[in-house]
């Protein structure tokens, strides 16, 4: 009930109609999310990169994703380089922050986001959007830490809970993608959390 009416309040704040998309039907899909950015402090960290991917029942709609480069106002800080792998001529040729919110708003419509430390990117992903459509994302969030922490918890309760992302994959017989690239990010994401439901965590 408290989501609804919270969900109506944004609606009405919404300024921008290229925005309502993020108000459709919810279908029952779910959308993977990942962003690379140009630092780690969501309150200056520049959008580089975005990844998306829908998820389906039990399946991955590998063929149904989104992978946008996103031209930053200024130059990527150096020492992110080396993370992301994104460097200034790579970026170049990104779409402006404005067009990459508009096309991650119809890609993801009302679905719910799930991330591993999704937190970040809805953060980054906010203080873009804020100021175009007057919101922030409405989306209900599934955080894959918190998913995994609640399914070891049970099984050690005593335990301290491992919760790097290398440690959920091995734990849960998902695969290493390629890091720091925003799709296999996204990607990675939806892996780990079809192995957490179908464990009665999802």
């Amino acid at each position: 009930m408290f989501a609804a009416l919270l969900r109506a309040r944004r609606r009405a704040r919404l300024c921008d109609t290229r925005f309502l998309p993020l108000f459709d039907e919810d279908d029952g899909d779910l959308v993977s999310l990942d962003c690379e950015t140009s630092s780690l402090n969501p309150r200056t960290a520049e959008l580089l990169s975005i990844g998306a991917v829908k998820i389906r029942g039990n399946r991955i709609l590998a063929h149904d994703s989104l992978a946008l480069l996103v031209k930053p106002q200024h130059a990527p800080e150096g020492s992110n380089i080396a993370i992301h792998g994104l460097r200034p001529r790579d970026l170049a040729t990104g779409v402006a922050p404005e067009e990459a919110m508009t096309r991650l708003a119809a890609f993801i419509g009302a679905r719910p986001l799930v991330g591993y430390y999704l937190e970040f990117d809805i953060a980054v992903l906010n203080h873009y959007l804020r100021p175009l459509a007057g919101i922030a994302l409405p989306n209900r969030q599934i955080e894959l830490s918190a998913r995994y922490y609640d399914y070891r918890i049970r099984q050690y309760p005593d335990s301290s809970i491992d919760l790097s992302l290398s440690t959920l994959q091995t734990e849960l017989g998902v695969p290493a993608l390629p890091r720091h690239d925003a799709l296999n990010d996204a990607l990675s994401a939806a892996m780990l959390y079809l192995a957490l439901r179908q464990r009665g965590f999802g």
